[in-house]
């Protein structure tokens, strides 16, 4: 078997070093360093079979839960030596807290969820995310009312559809029409550390307008905002933008979708023109069910790679059928057909605006299963910019915090035993020290250096500066 050399980038440079063998050298000396949870496995504790059989998952509502429907469905975790129950969950704050307090094992979550916890915002504990569900999978829709006020202005097509991606200046009229008759203009995302927030608040910014900042310890994120942010959970997002509610959100699928199928909304940006191939969610376990469990965790990493290879594999083959096993409600239990016009290889915007979005959801392709620190540190910037990280870190913290949480130790420890089983090629791995190269993609043009978090911060005209905090009267 061919192997790979990782090198590290960080403070405490590290070396992953040879992989031959089922990662007999992942006993590391450090992805994380050794003291700080990123201590390794010996390869005799993940070839036996799983110290812990019985599992319980959660998992929220939503399309990229696939991997996990589909490891169960197509015995994934059975040829693994698992018996995995799926329990979906009421909101992500449940989900987290059912991971934290060993209620669940662990669970499809947000990207932001076990780094907000390591660093101790909102709760704090030791979570890990071994791997990455997806990318892509997010869209923001507008209310009827308020995509009735902008259509008229924005560019068009030949074919007379509007040109992507839309703009969030096109709102900039509507929020001071709002302002005016002295009312807060409201849109709806799905936690204060989700993958949502943060999308819609940089579609927001990079449109000229101010999504609020946290202060320390706050949740709500309304300090200086021009348009108010608040949490709804992912399938109710249909039902409370058709209550008035909100005037639009940011919410994973098929929510947008079910908008348009109840012709009470217009989707008018996916994630992936925001930030393209952006990671979505990830895997998350407490750091000591690693620990205590290390071929429990090798098995399930195991069976979740082969489902992101079959939900990708040839062009999108099975997607129909993973849209059949979806829809089901002990999944997430919309229609079919709803499912579909995002699932496979489109978008539906509105009736008559559907468009190709091949890379809309994408499980395995583009190494969209391995947790990259960039990645990582991405989201950390994201909650420096809005405050959610109160004072300013060194670009070592964020080095270190992602080494803490991000888990490619224990990814390629799973990988590489599909690779000598043959099951998944050696170029399905990424060849990487765990930082992707300066990344383009962004609405804004801004690149991303994930190795110059701060400098990536100071690029922004909207956001904390160096040195600046927030207080209730704003920012200082």
């Amino acid at each position: 078997m061919s192997h790979k050399q990782f090198k590290g980038h960080l403070t405490r440079r590290t070396a992953l070093g040879t992989l031959a063998g089922l990662a007999a050298t992942i006993a590391l000396s450090g992805c994380g360093s050794s003291d700080e949870g990123a201590s390794g496995v010996a390869p005799a504790d993940i070839n036996g079979p799983p110290e812990k059989p019985n599992l319980k998952l959660g998992f929220i509502k939503l399309t990229d839960m696939a991997p996990l429907a589909i490891a169960l469905e197509k015995g994934y975790f059975v040829e693994e030596g698992l018996n995995v129950t799926l329990e979906p969950q009421a909101n992500w704050k449940v989900l987290l807290d059912g991971v934290i307090g060993g209620q669940l094992d662990g669970a499809h979550m947000l990207a932001g969820q076990p780094l907000a916890a390591t660093i101790g915002y909102g709760t704090q504990a030791n979570l890990i995310a071994p791997l990455s569900l997806d990318l892509n999978g997010n869209a923001i829709t507008l209310s009827n009312r308020v995509w009735d006020m902008i259509k008229d202005d924005l560019p068009r097509q030949p074919d007379g559809n509007p040109v992507h991606p839309i703009s969030a200046s096109h709102l900039r009229s509507v929020v001071d029409s709002f302002e005016a008759q002295g009312r807060p203009f409201n849109m709806g995302m799905v936690f204060p550390v989700s993958t949502h927030n943060y999308e819609l608040r940089y579609w927001l910014a990079a449109g000229g307008l101010n999504p609020g900042f946290y202060t320390d310890g706050d949740v709500s994120g309304l300090i200086d905002a021009e348009v108010n942010l608040s949490v709804t959970p992912p399938p109710q997002m249909p039902a409370t933008l058709e209550a008035g509610t909100i005037e639009g959100y940011c919410v994973g699928e098929p929510w947008n979708q079910q908008a348009v199928a109840m012709g009470i909304g217009v989707p008018v940006i996916t994630d992936d023109e925001i930030w393209n191939d952006n990671p979505e969610k990830v895997l998350g376990f407490r750091e000591d069910f690693a620990t205590n469990y290390p071929a429990t965790m090798a098995a399930i990493l195991r069976a979740v790679i082969k489902a992101q290879q079959w939900l990708d594999a040839d062009s999108g083959a099975n997607r129909q059928e993973a849209v059949e096993i979806l829809s089901r409600p002990n999944y997430v239990g919309a229609d079919a057909d709803v499912i579909a016009a995002s699932m496979t290889g489109q978008f539906t915007f509105e009736p008559g605006d559907t468009r190709p979005a091949e890379g809309f959801n994408i499980f395995f392709d583009k190494y969209a299963g391995y947790p990259f620190y960039s990645d990582a540190v991405w989201y950390l910037t994201q909650m420096r910019r809005w405050g959610q990280i109160a004072e300013d870190k060194t670009d070592a913290w964020y080095f270190e915090t992602a080494e803490k949480v991000y888990r490619p130790d224990l990814y390629l420890a799973a990988a590489n035993a599909l690779v000598e089983a043959g099951t998944i090629e050696q170029a399905d791995l990424p060849e990487t020290d765990g930082f992707r190269d300066p990344q383009n993609g962004f609405i804004d043009g801004v690149t991303y250096n994930g190795r110059q978090p701060n400098s990536y911060l100071a690029s922004f005209d909207i956001g904390l500066k160096q040195g600046q905090r927030v207080t209730a009267s704003g920012v200082s």
